[in-house]
């Protein structure tokens, strides 16, 4: 079986990279798609969805030093959703995207593409 996802949307925040314990970095950041409609009584309507992204290896690396919060980017990776009780006690979920490829798009000195991650073991995401 095989899963790829591809998003296009606006980081939420700076990107936040760390170091797993076997010295791989690791950069997680937020992005928000938005999709616009109208609805029967003329009256607009917006959905936004956030996706957490986590980036390894090279990929890790360039994105950190290359995005900012409100750069617009292309994710292409795996999906993986996870429910959990936030701090009100009420359950949530949140989708996370483990990237393969993330395109620079809009905002920047061009366009820029980062190099293809390498799969890495799930129990290893520091999310």
């Amino acid at each position: 079986m095989y899963q790829q996802i591809s998003i296009i949307g606006n980081l939420g925040q700076d990107p936040e990279m760390k170091y797993l314990p076997d010295g791989r970095p690791v950069t997680n950041f937020s992005v928000a798609t938005n999709r616009r409609w109208k609805n029967n009584d003329g009256s607009e309507g917006e959905e936004v969805t956030w996706f957490r992204v986590a980036c390894f290896g090279k990929l890790a690396e360039t994105t950190n030093q290359y995005l900012e919060k409100g750069r617009q980017v292309m994710v292409v990776g795996r999906v993986k959703a996870n429910a959990y009780i936030d701090r009100e006690g009420e359950a949530r979920a949140s989708l996370d995207l483990i990237a393969a490829e993330v395109k620079f798009l809009g905002n920047g000195n061009g366009q820029h593409e980062a190099a293809p991650a390498t799969e890495q073991e799930e129990e290893n995401i520091p999310f």
